[in-house]
């Protein structure tokens, strides 16, 4: 009941990983980057690169356009801070070229035009201040920058499908994923999590037919599949109802947990199979495995657990998650061994040996 309890809270998780929250507020990294969240733009950062589809293209005027009613369409959107684009350059240079009057905040008459204003900018500032960084060395696409307010890896992801949906009815030539490192983070906890799944099932399968091998026994290599299984499921159900977002130190503590939990499985299956082989009963092969590697299942768990709960003292979000998930699954395993796995045995190992 508590392992089907827990294991319940296991769709309640999130994949996310936030760049800017890795480190807690001890960290001066960390200060600088929520007063910037509040008080300025913030780091969530997204880049578009836009296509004119020729060399040379980005001064003319329907490409121009189109950036602009993209960069405004964006600014729209109630998860942007800030729109940084060409078209916006344009515009501030054609005002600056004809008194700094209001009015002219707008693209210049033709594409002409634009190319001069765009020499003249270039030839004209210091060394640094070019604009190498919006544009490619052909002058055929641009970069658009759009910061966003504090959002998770879901909801950017999110976000970016929605862009892409408007941009593919819009401009096409313009189409194409956001790039960044939030973009990156954004990505990495859901590829990282199928990888790891399918790892995992990989690595589980294998065990499972080296416990039917060394066992001699498909049913007790079955069984012994149970306790490896659900402490992982009990953990994540747990930190689903707690926390309820998983990044990638919280997915990598499925393998760890892994390979200590199976370690105290085989430990107890053998004890239990001996005694089997010797001619005791299922509940008496059950007390002989208690007596005979209980203690030390219990005391090496428990060291184990403590040992990793001490990460959660670090200030690095990584280490702190990775310590606390791994302690409680090995805690979780533990019970697993102790209440699941005995009763599984004299339940369904009821062939006489």
């Amino acid at each position: 009941m508590l392992a089907a309890a827990l294991a319940a809270g296991v769709p309640r998780n999130e994949f996310s990983d936030d760049w800017t929250k890795q480190f807690d507020e001890s960290y001066q990294f960390r200060r600088d980057t929520d007063f910037i969240s509040r008080n300025l733009t913030g780091l969530n950062a997204l880049e578009y690169s836009l296509q004119s589809g020729r060399e040379n293209g980005i001064t003319d005027l329907d490409y121009l356009r189109k950036v602009e009613t993209f960069s405004e369409w964006m600014r729209e959107q109630p998860e942007v801070t800030h729109v940084r684009t060409f078209s916006d350059t344009m515009n501030r240079l054609n005002r600056s070229m004809n008194g700094d009057d209001p009015a002219f905040y707008r693209l210049p008459d033709s594409p002409e035009l634009a190319a001069q204003y765009l020499l003249l900018y270039e030839l004209s500032i210091p060394f640094g201040g070019d604009l190498n960084d919006r544009m490619d060395i052909a002058k055929s696409s641009t970069r658009m920058t759009v910061t966003v307010s504090d959002l998770s890896a879901r909801e950017m992801r999110e976000f970016d499908t929605r862009v892409q949906a408007h941009m593919e009815t819009t401009a096409p030539t313009f189409a194409g994923e956001a790039s960044g490192i939030t973009m990156i983070f954004a990505h990495l906890a859901q590829r990282n999590m199928e990888s790891i799944l399918r790892g995992t099932i990989i690595g589980m399968t294998l065990i499972s037919l080296i416990l039917i091998w060394v066992f001699k026994s498909i049913r007790l290599g079955l069984i012994s599949l149970v306790p490896n299984f659900i402490p992982p499921v009990m953990g994540f159900g747990l930190w689903g109802y707690a926390v309820g977002q998983i990044s990638f130190p919280a997915m990598m503590t499925t393998i760890i947990a892994f390979g200590i939990i199976v370690d105290d499985t085989i430990h107890f299956m053998t004890k239990y199979l001996k005694g089997r082989r010797d001619g005791l009963s299922e509940s008496e092969a059950v007390r002989y495995s208690f007596h005979t590697v209980g203690r030390a299942l219990f005391t090496t768990s428990a060291v184990l657990a403590a040992g990793f709960v001490v990460f959660v003292f670090s200030g690095y979000q990584g280490v702190w998650i990775l310590g606390l998930m791994v302690s409680i699954m090995v805690v979780l395993g533990i019970i697993t061994d102790f209440l699941l796995l005995p009763p599984l045995l004299m339940a369904l190992d009821r062939k006489r040996p």
